[in-house]
């Protein structure tokens, strides 16, 4: 067991998931998401990241492993990011050790760092609600309800609340405020093409980054994303399809298949010479290796 405890969380890692706990006083998007348990097959890397005043914890999930991470497509700010943790001068040599855990179980269990078919976290729970600017979005796991506030347009508010069943949207976006520029969280339906910009369009909600709390728009879209029927269905449309990820390959190998697991102690032997695994390490990865043999 490893673990680390800062004032910006706790992560932990027990051979097979790292637990993340965030700190009281994060972004909110941090704080609505909550506690988050990633499996080991869900991790691409880990790496630390060291300054003057301490560093940062990264963890690197595989391409389509997270309905978070999807939703956001990199637009996450750091501070937002629930797979990245501010480390103290004096914790520094616990993240070490923590990252070092990590990749080497990454390199025992033969996890591959390629993308996924399908997402390997759950995402947000519901029900879940954020936005601002012009309005507020929430989603109950069966319906997506825009609640509009006094600065929405007209063209909005006339039209009151508008309630989206799940079974009618294809796809969903969201873009964070950068700059001068406004952001927006819109939800696409079957047979209709948005043309209208999100401060008039009644299925997005136009986000002004105002305040952090906005942010948390991206909550809304991953927990839909993740109850989206399929991969097809989750990607906007106009997105590439490169965007799709590639079905994840099997990391163990069948019981019966001999060369592959000679292959496999091959390795380790490597690896072990190499100094990347200790003798301990080397003895446990080994001793699973042959009893599948």
């Amino acid at each position: 067991m490893a673990d680390i405890i800062t004032r910006d969380g706790t992560w932990s890692f027990d051979g097979g998931t790292v637990r993340i706990v965030p700190g009281g006083k994060v972004h909110p998007v941090r704080q609505d998401l909550g506690e988050l348990v990633v499996p080991l097959e869900a991790v691409a890397g880990a790496s630390f990241e060291p300054d003057r005043k301490g560093g940062r914890l990264r963890l690197r999930l595989r391409t389509g492993a997270c309905p978070v991470q999807r939703a956001a497509d990199g637009r996450l700010r750091d501070s937002a990011d629930p797979y990245q943790l501010l480390v103290e001068k004096d914790r520094t040599g616990v993240a070490e050790y923590l990252v070092d855990e990590i990749r080497n179980a990454l390199l025992i269990e033969q996890v591959p760092d390629g993308p996924v078919d399908r997402f390997l976290l759950p995402g947000p729970s519901v029900p879940v609600s954020g936005g601002g600017g012009d309005g507020t979005a929430s989603f109950d796991g069966h319906d997506v309800r825009l609640v509009w506030n006094w600065k929405a347009e007209e063209s909005k508010t006339t039209g009151g609340t508008v309630t989206l069943p799940l079974p009618d949207i294809t796809g969903v976006r969201w873009i964070p405020a950068i700059g001068l520029e406004n952001g927006s969280l819109r939800f696409d339906r079957a047979g209709v093409t948005a043309t209208a910009q999100p401060k008039y369009d009644p299925y997005s909600l136009d986000l002004w980054g105002l305040s952090k709390r906005e942010y948390t728009a991206v909550l809304v879209a991953a927990a839909v994303l993740v109850r989206l029927p399929s991969p097809a269905q989750r990607l906007a449309p106009g997105t590439p399809q490169k965007t799709l990820a590639a079905p994840a390959q099997d990391a163990s190998p069948a019981a019966d298949d001999h060369d592959v697991l000679l292959r496999r102690l091959r390795e380790l032997g490597e690896l072990h010479r190499a100094g990347v695994l200790t003798d301990e390490e080397f003895s446990t990865a080994k001793q699973a290796v042959l009893k599948r043999l």
